[in-house]
């Protein structure tokens, strides 16, 4: 089986591992992880949820924070600090730095970020979850999602890193752009592991700035919509509450209903002109399956929590499982 996963940082991760679980090595997993929460920072390529997706399957993540490395240190962040470097609020580690300088040494000689991205994980690959996968940038060009919010009364626009990091999304929601989207074009192998793909996967990632910006790359979305594998996706909200991150605080700032059912109509059926053909939400969420079903989409209601490796493995079954029957026009 060749399955693709669109995937953001900390949710799509653990997702993966459960999906390493619950296929074989026989089966193909490609992983396209979303890219717009990427910056330039102290004159590094950062790119988090690539990262976040290579240290978690390569086994250096930190388990605790979900991010970052494991056994970190933090003394360039402290130094920085002492300078007086006005982003010194990000959590540079000093581990984590390592990644950030080869890979922009490797841009700055030419490189592309897919290319990039193969040579790091070669370092992680050996012996982990990470040879099991092919990992790809949504796009090799430069996207960066901003937040319209009000900081200290002034209406400003903030790089979604500062307004996750710094203000711990506490600073109100009025837009969300993907500065660069537009012009972006799929990086190299996407389309084509979605052109043969048996089935496609949403994780529970954030649907604003992790999924979202994926299908809102120009190709993808029409690849997904003329492909021939299902899309299928787990719910992110359990109950009206993300799971984990500040998706509660970007659906509400733009107007868009907190619950299982209104990320699946974002996201939307392939019956009208949205990307879905099935949708999973949590146990607890089970009255919202005829809303999800009379959008043109097969629901399902599982256990969504990921509390453990067989909780997880359980989901990526449930998940394939949906998938199986489905046929796509």
């Amino acid at each position: 089986m060749r399955i693709v996963v669109l995937s953001g940082g900390v949710g799509g991760s653990r997702f993966i591992r459960g999906l390493l679980a619950a296929t074989t090595p026989d089966d193909e997993v490609t992983v396209v992880a979303n890219t717009a929460d990427d910056l330039w920072l102290f004159g590094l390529r950062v790119c988090p949820d690539l990262d976040t997706v290579m240290y978690t399957l390569g086994d250096g993540i930190d388990p605790e924070r979900g991010w970052g490395r494991t056994d970190e240190t933090w003394n360039a962040k402290a130094e920085l600090a002492a300078y007086g470097v006005p982003q010194a609020w990000f959590g540079l580690g000093d581990r984590d730095l390592a990644t950030h300088l080869v890979r922009t040494e490797m841009i700055r000689e030419g490189a592309g970020l897919a290319e990039a991205t193969r040579c790091l994980c070669e370092r992680w690959a050996p012996g982990t979850d990470l040879a099991r996968i092919r990992l790809l940038p949504m796009t090799e060009d430069e996207v960066e999602t901003w937040i319209s919010t009000t900081v200290d009364g002034r209406d400003v626009d903030v790089h979604f890193q500062e307004f996750w990091i710094r203000h711990q999304a506490t600073v109100p929601v009025r837009a969300v752009t993907q500065r660069g989207v537009e012009s972006a074009t799929p990086a190299p192998g996407v389309l084509e592991a979605i052109a043969f793909a048996d089935v496609v996967v949403l994780p529970p990632s954030n649907p604003v700035v992790s999924v979202g910006p994926i299908l809102g790359v120009p190709g993808i979305r029409d690849a997904l919509r003329g492909g021939v594998a299902p899309v299928v996706g787990v719910s992110p909200v359990i109950q009206g509450g993300a799971v984990r991150g500040m998706a509660d605080q970007l659906l509400a700032g733009l107007g868009i209903e907190n619950s299982a059912a209104a990320v699946a109509e974002l996201h939307g059926s392939r019956a009208g002109d949205g990307v879905l053909d099935g949708w999973l939400v949590d146990e607890t969420d089970a009255a919202l399956l005829p809303r999800i079903e009379a959008s043109g989409l097969r629901a399902r209601a599982v256990p969504l929590w990921m509390r453990d490796e067989a909780t997880t493995r359980q989901l990526a079954l449930d998940t394939l499982t949906l998938a199986t029957g489905l046929t796509r026009a």
